[in-house]
């Protein structure tokens, strides 16, 4: 008996249904909460890709409001320097700030600074703080093989108590003209240490997505190597905020016992597994203990599983299909995959979606790993596939070796260089608050539940696009690739 045809839909296959509507694109609230304990200002995340996340970037998205992924294609201990770099570039109050003792050496207080882009370290001795060194203490300095106590400030050390308010900090700081300011308990311990950078930025950047210190927020993603508790372990101690545990088909054994390893181990950190694009295998994943589902199999603009393969299921049904099963216990969905323009991201979040995954839209950015390549007059940035088998560590499931020889599902490319991801944010976002004003829905809450989705046909998806004029000048919001 032959099988039935499950219709399966892609963004081009639908668009949202306007409706009468009183909501001005600027009063909509593009706020989302990823997991219980992660609150997001803008429904996205840059994805984990090595042509897409690192700090970076990272610390990009944080700062308009979204979240980054490192990537997992780097070392151990490089990826957790990449989250420690997020975490350390913005702070509230820095509850862990790095020291050093007044008998190292100045060349080590330099390469510190240098690594994490730091302009000056406190110096402890004896659980004491005993002075600071800073980028005004070296800069006559010539001889870098001194010993700290020879050069750091010391003596009159401006500190403020345990309980400092932000205000208060940033008035000491002006008051004395100095850009941090120790924070010490009774017995003058070094217990934390602001700055007028982190102050300037919390003005600069109002949308900035943090913990509950202050902290950007950023996640990293892990696979099912042998060494992935490992990883994992390595990230937790750098405070990373999400673990992506990420296969390219998630419906299996070995991603079940793995969620269920971390939530076991790192109860405290939220863990989003994936990639899925069915109920049952949602429904598995939150029973194993996921706090959201990766949904996307075989979308990625880059990735060619389908065709090789022949399996998936077009995104926007993925989606749909995905929240449905998720919706009773309010897991959330993150659409991973097949979003080109600012009008895909309304579908995926109308299909049921809490955030958007992004590769494509972010790969091109100025922030992005990689160079700007110039190729017949026009900027591009590379982009591919992270199914590439040379791509992939051994003993991942990201390619399968038949014969030892290993089959790619994944191309390599290059995008249109976009500019800083400021601009596109702007671009994408303004897309999304139009389509929300139009769909008569405030919140993405109400974008999730309460449009319809009308089906397009290739003369309607062609009516959608620019038709019967030639393109002088691309938006940014629009490029013809």
């Amino acid at each position: 008996m032959p099988k039935p045809i499950t219709e399966g839909l892609a963004f081009d296959d639908v668009l949202v249904q306007p409706v009468f509507s009183d909501i001005q694109p600027a009063n909509v609230d593009t706020s989302v909460s990823l997991t219980k304990d992660i609150r997001l200002k803008i429904p996205f995340m840059s994805a984990s890709m090595d042509t897409v996340t690192e700090s970076k970037m990272a610390i990009a998205i944080a700062r308009y409001g979204g979240m980054g992924v490192i990537h997992r294609h780097l070392p151990i201990e490089a990826q957790a320097t990449e989250v420690d770099r997020v975490k350390r570039s913005e702070h509230g109050v820095v509850t862990d700030p790095f020291f050093l003792s007044p008998n190292h050496y100045v060349y080590e207080a330099d390469k510190l600074m240098g690594k994490y882009r730091i302009s000056g370290v406190p110096i402890v001795e004896h659980d004491k703080l005993v002075g600071i060194i800073t980028n005004r203490d070296l800069r006559f300095e010539t001889d870098y093989s001194k010993k700290i106590y020879e050069v750091m400030t010391k003596g009159s050390l401006i500190t403020a108590p345990e309980g400092t308010t932000m205000a208060e900090a940033k008035a000491i700081l002006t008051r004395h003209k100095i850009e941090k300011l120790p924070i010490v308990n009774e017995q003058n311990h070094l217990k934390g240490l602001i700055t007028i950078k982190d102050i300037n930025k919390a003005v600069k950047y109002p949308m900035s997505a943090k913990d509950a210190q202050g902290r950007l927020l950023v996640g990293a993603a892990v696979g099912i190597t042998d060494d992935y508790m490992e990883r994992v372990a390595a990230l937790a101690k750098r405070k990373v905020d999400a673990i992506v545990l990420e296969t390219p088909h998630g419906h299996a054994n070995e991603v079940l016992a793995a969620i269920k390893a971390i939530k076991a181990n790192f109860p405290e950190i939220a863990l989003i597994a994936g990639n899925v694009a069915t109920p049952q295998a949602t429904t598995m994943l939150i029973e194993a203990g996921a706090d959201a589902i990766k949904v996307g199999i075989g979308a990625a603009s880059v990735s060619t599983k389908r065709v090789i393969a022949g399996v998936g299921i077009p995104q926007v049904s993925a989606i749909e299909a995905c929240a449905d099963a998720a919706r009773p216990s309010r897991t959330p969905i993150i659409a991973d995959g097949g979003i080109r323009y600012s009008g895909d991201i309304i579908k995926a979040l109308a299909a049921g979606a809490t955030a958007c995954m992004m590769g494509n839209l972010f790969a091109g950015c100025e922030e992005s790993p990689g160079t700007t390549e110039l190729f017949q007059g026009r900027k591009f940035k590379a982009y591919c596939g992270m199914e590439l088998g040379q791509h992939n560590p051994e003993n991942d499931n990201d390619s399968h070796s038949i014969a030892n020889i290993k089959i790619s599902r994944g191309i390599e490319g290059r995008v249109t260089f976009k500019g800083n991801l400021s601009d596109v944010l702007q671009q994408l976002l303004g897309g999304l608050a139009i389509g929300m004003s139009h769909a008569g829905c405030k919140t993405i809450e109400e974008l999730q539940t309460n449009t319809s989705f009308i089906r397009v046909t290739a003369a309607g998806i062609q009516e959608s696009h620019p038709h019967n004029v030639q393109i002088t000048r691309e938006a940014l919001n629009y490029i013809v690739n």
